[in-house]
């Protein structure tokens, strides 16, 4: 059992202790990784958030009609940052740390922060992720899907509903003052049972009131109570990149930012940003 040790759930000389300070103490006394109590949000925060994730959730919506054989990813990208601006949001994405476009594209073996372009077009058999973050009022909701164009082989199909599964088997054991490592396992757990890999470099995370916060929300199985104490109050994505072949990437050197897979086989990834609520969570996109 691996224990790390960090003092960060802190509260103020005087204050009575809440039912949740005691449970999260205590853990934190035997060891274990748990939140800042920077990373619970407030009711009025988590509505923020919400209200953003209905602009990504309209976005993704949007592109659904935009999937189509000989259609740019430039022009998805331009159609979804008409639409988040029209409704009074900005993209996340567009300049963030020298990002160029308002969304991420990635295709068959891009597995994510594929950059949208006029020569990119989409051709019949094709799977895409789109990945799409909004900032409302200060206020940050990051959630992708898979589409396919038209119909693809069946093997593809399948990755592309799996990966969706794992996504969903990860929401649904991801309860209250359970850990990171118990939803990263299960995520493991299903896809290795159908015969695929997890992406082990990149993450979830933390979000709201930035575009990345802790904790960072591992997709790969480890043993035991692993990573953060998940706890009532925290906003987090869960997003695994899932591979048909070997689970090994390279980032693009040309533009710094596209991630593909080594063997050049298709990746599948699904993303929601969530609410721990006290009973588990809720979908905020």
């Amino acid at each position: 059992m691996t224990r790390r040790i960090k003092r960060n759930w802190i509260v103020p000389v005087g204050e009575k202790l809440t039912e949740r300070d005691e449970i999260i103490l205590d853990y934190q006394a035997k060891g274990y990784l748990v939140p800042s109590r920077s990373l619970i949000k407030t009711e009025e925060q988590v509505e923020g958030i919400r209200e953003a994730g209905r602009i990504t959730r309209g976005v993704l919506d949007l592109v659904e009609g935009l999937i189509k054989d000989g259609v740019s990813t430039e022009y998805i990208n331009k159609m979804s940052h008409e639409y988040t601006l029209d409704h009074g949001g900005i993209p996340a994405p567009l300049n963030y740390e020298g990002f160029p476009k308002s969304i991420c594209t990635s295709i068959n073996d891009v597995v994510c922060h594929g950059i949208p372009s006029d020569e990119e077009l989409l051709f019949e058999g094709d799977i895409i992720n789109v990945d799409v973050t909004t900032i409302l009022n200060g206020y940050y909701a990051d959630a992708s899907r898979m589409y396919v164009v038209g119909e693809t082989c069946s093997e593809w199909q399948r990755l592309v509903d799996v990966a969706r599964e794992c996504r969903d088997i990860g929401a649904e054991v991801a309860k209250p003052y359970t850990f990171v490592g118990d939803m990263a396992k299960a995520i493991t757990n299903h896809a290795h049972k159908n015969g695929y890999t997890i992406v082990r470099e990149l993450c979830g995370h933390g979000v709201g009131l930035a575009f990345h916060e802790d904790p960072e929300v591992d997709h790969y199985g480890k043993r035991g109570r692993t990573g953060m104490l998940l706890v009532p109050g925290m906003v987090f994505t869960i997003e695994p990149m899932v591979n048909l072949g070997g689970r090994e990437v390279f980032v693009d050197e040309e533009d710094g930012w596209t991630i593909c897979t080594e063997d050049g086989e298709p990746s599948a990834q699904w993303e929601h940003t969530y609410y721990m609520t006290e009973n588990g969570l809720e979908i905020l996109t």
